[in-house]
C-alpha cells in the first residue's frame, strides 16, 4: 500500500492508552514524526521508550491536559514555531457515570464537556490555523456511536459527542477550499479503558459491559484510521462508523448465551 503520510508530523491527544496508544505504535510504519499529549506523563515516557525502539523518527511528548485552555495554548504555541503539524488526532474524551440525567453528576458533566468538546476546540484552533498554509493536512476527531444515537443513562456524554460529530461537518464547511481534510471516527463498543474510565474503577461493572461478545480492539479502531488518514490529498474520508459485528446500533447487541 502506498504511504501517503511519509516524514509528516502526527499529533494525538490522548496518546497515554486507548485508541491513541496503539495508533502511536501502528504508525512507527508509516516514518511519520510523532507528537504526543496527555495527562499521565509516566505513561507517555514509557510509550516514547517503545516507540524509540521502533524507529528513528522524531518522539515527542506532553503532559497536557486538554481542558486547561492556557496550558494549551502554550504548548501548542511552542510546538507550531519550530514545526507543523500535518494531521491532528483528536482522541482525548473520556464517559463518566450512567445515570439518569435527573440523577447525574455535574462535576462529571463538567469534565466531559471541557475533555470531549472544549478540549477539542482549544487543541484544534491554533493547529488548523497553521494547517491552512500546509499543501495537505488532515484533522480526525473521535467520535463515537452514542453522538448519533444516545442511550439510557448517556446523556450528557452522548451530547458531547454529538456536538463532536457536528463540529467535524462544521470544520469541512469552514475549510472548504482549504488543503485541510476532517475526518470523524464513530467507534461503537471497545474494549479499552473506556469503562474503567467511566465506572471509576469498578472492575465488575466494566468486565459486565464486554462479556459475551467480541468487543472492538484498541488495534482495530487504529487500522481504521490508519486507513482514513493514509489517503490521496484528494480524497477525504468525512466519516466513519466502526461497529463489533455483534453490535448494529447501542440499542441492538448480541450476546451469546
Amino acid at each position: 500500500m502506498e504511504n501517503h503520510i511519509r516524514h509528516r508530523t502526527v499529533l494525538i491527544t490522548g496518546a497515554s492508552s486507548g485508541f491513541g496508544r496503539q495508533l502511536a505504535l501502528d504508525l512507527v510504519d508509516y516514518e511519520v514524526d510523532l507528537i504526543l499529549a496527555a495527562r499521565s506523563l509516566d505513561r507517555l515516557e514509557t510509550l516514547k521508550q517503545e516507540l524509540q525502539e521502533r524507529t528513528r523518527r522524531d518522539v515527542e511528548i506532553h503532559a497536557l491536559d486538554v481542558r486547561d485552555r492556557q496550558a494549551v495554548e502554550t504548548v501548542l504555541a511552542d510546538i507550531l514555531t519550530r514545526r507543523p503539524v500535518h494531521i491532528l488526532i483528536n482522541n482525548a474524551g473520556l464517559a463518566l457515570g450512567l445515570d439518569p440525567v435527573d440523577r447525574g453528576n455535574p462535576d462529571h458533566w463538567d469534565t466531559m464537556i471541557d475533555t470531549n468538546l472544549k478540549g477539542l476546540l482549544y487543541v484544534s484552533r491554533p493547529v488548523i490555523a497553521r494547517m491552512r498554509k500546509l499543501d495537505s493536512a488532515h484533522v480526525v476527531n473521535i467520535g463515537s456511536m452514542a453522538g448519533r444515537m444516545p442511550y439510557p443513562g448517556g446523556n450528557a456524554y452522548c451530547a458531547s459527542k454529538a456536538a463532536v460529530h457536528a463540529l467535524g461537518e462544521a470544520m469541512n464547511a469552514d475549510l472548504l477550499g482549504t488543503n485541510v481534510k476532517v475526518s470523524t471516527i464513530a467507534p461503537g463498543a471497545a474494549d479499552t479503558n473506556f469503562s474503567p474510565t467511566r465506572f471509576e474503577g469498578d472492575e465488575e461493572k466494566s468486565r459486565a459491559v464486554y462479556e459475551g461478545y467480541q468487543p472492538l480492539r484498541a488495534a482495530d479502531v487504529s487500522r481504521a484510521i490508519l486507513c482514513v488518514i493514509n489517503t490521496p490529498p484528494h480524497v477525504n474520508i468525512q466519516y466513519l462508523d466502526i461497529m463489533p459485528t455483534a453490535q448494529r446500533n447501542p440499542y441492538l447487541l448480541h450476546r451469546d448465551s
